[in-house]
């Protein structure tokens, strides 16, 4: 079987970028590791920003986000028993972000893709991308318990950090940089009402906090936890406990979350990485297979997101006027914005977390980095830029 475009990975980025390839008449395989099932489950990112918003829309997967999906206009910050919210319309010129959970969009993509798109093949065990320096690459597969190959004019891996398109790329002309954080967090879902109609940061001697949500009914909530914490050492009162010590305000000592039935805990490690170059060959790598961030400046689905779209578009002005001026730019087009948002989430999560190694110097630099932000509407609104999504063509 022969593809134009070859995508690794039923994920939002290769399922974004195979509907976009699809509007612009080019063909694609998707192949994806997993069963449709587990992977419109996966619990992942729950914010989306304008552009990403924009794309989907454009792609004809907006119709539920609009219906469902909760419009936000800012974020509110809390430290020192304080709370600052960060106006993002007014700051940015009239940009904002969704909560719409990664589910969710999943969803909206694989329906468009199975009733309009090109093959989508659930439970495709790729086992390597051999020939990226050939005019004709080559995909090795499993698929309903047969060996299968895919060969491609080119191949996108949007496989994660752990998938096999990364290494397609030689490790002569790789280059990794990473940072891995000292804590991790510790997330739950639970049917209880959001304690606020936006996002809460807050900052506290006892650890990060972050209250978040899914829908007007189940919330999304995480806790700064040790690295190797185990979800059975928290039982649900715990945590419930622990975020309203961490969320509390001087101003309404009574407050508490309202609290219910957690349906799912986990802990999450945090690191950042990024993969130089994002393409070799004619083998390009988008999402995390090029880049992870920690999720406190809420990127990795939108950094994704404008990766697929700056491809698609470099796909889509080939075949149009044959020139590979566009393709042969994509990684370094990508890497300017993935750089500015790795800074951003790396200046949120240490602004943000309690170092188990910090000085009682460091926590006063935190605090009056928070202060500056309160209190500065040129500092607020270099927050807000970052948070609402630079423009794709920055």
């Amino acid at each position: 079987m022969h593809t134009t475009v070859g995508i690794i990975g039923g994920g939002p980025s290769g399922l974004l970028l195979a509907r976009l390839l699809h509007q612009a008449g080019i063909d694609s395989v998707v192949l994806e590791s997993r069963d449709r099932d587990y992977v419109e489950r996966r619990q992942r990112a729950g914010i989306l920003e304008q552009a990403t918003v924009d794309a989907l829309r454009a792609a004809g997967a907006g119709a539920r986000l609009d219906a469902e999906g909760l419009p936000h206009d800012g974020v509110e910050l809390r430290h020192d028993g304080r709370a600052t919210r960060i106006d993002f319309p007014a700051l940015t010129g009239g940009r904002r972000v969704w909560v719409y959970a990664q589910t969710e969009v999943v969803k909206d993509l694989v329906a468009l893709q199975l009733a309009e798109g090109g093959p989508l093949h659930f439970e495709a065990e790729v086992a390597a991308v051999e020939g990226a320096d050939t005019d004709r690459p080559l995909i090795r597969y499993t698929h309903e318990g047969r060996e299968k190959t895919l060969t491609c004019d080119y191949v996108v891996g949007c496989d994660g950090y752990h998938g096999v398109t990364r290494h397609a790329v030689p490790e002569s002309v790789r280059r990794t940089f990473e940072r891995t954080y000292p804590y991790s967090w510790l997330g739950i879902l639970a049917e209880a009402p959001p304690v606020y109609d936006e996002l809460i940061y807050a900052h506290s001697e006892r650890g990060f906090a972050l209250a978040s949500m899914r829908s007007p009914s189940v919330s999304r909530l995480y806790l700064q936890v040790p690295n190797g914490t185990d979800p059975a050492d928290w039982p649900d009162e715990r945590v419930w406990d622990e975020l309203d010590a961490r969320l509390s305000l001087t101003a309404d000592p009574g407050w508490r979350l309202t609290r219910g039935t957690v349906t799912q805990k986990s802990v999450l490690p945090m690191r950042s990485s990024v993969t130089e170059p994002m393409r070799h060959g004619r083998v390009f790598l988008a999402g995390d297979a090029a880049h992870i961030v920690p999720p406190t400046g809420a990127k990795g689905l939108n950094l994704a997101a404008a990766d697929v779209i700056v491809l698609a578009r470099a796909f889509a002005h080939h075949a149009k006027t044959g020139s590979t001026e566009l393709l042969d730019a994509y990684s370094d087009t990508c890497l300017r914005r993935v750089w500015r948002a790795e800074h951003f989430s790396y200046f949120m999560t240490t602004t943000l977390h309690a170092d188990p190694d910090q000085s009682s110097f460091d926590t006063r630099l935190q605090q009056s980095q928070l202060d500056r932000i309160a209190g500065s509407p040129h500092a607020a609104a270099e927050l807000a830029e970052n948070y609402t999504g630079l423009p794709l063509d920055a």
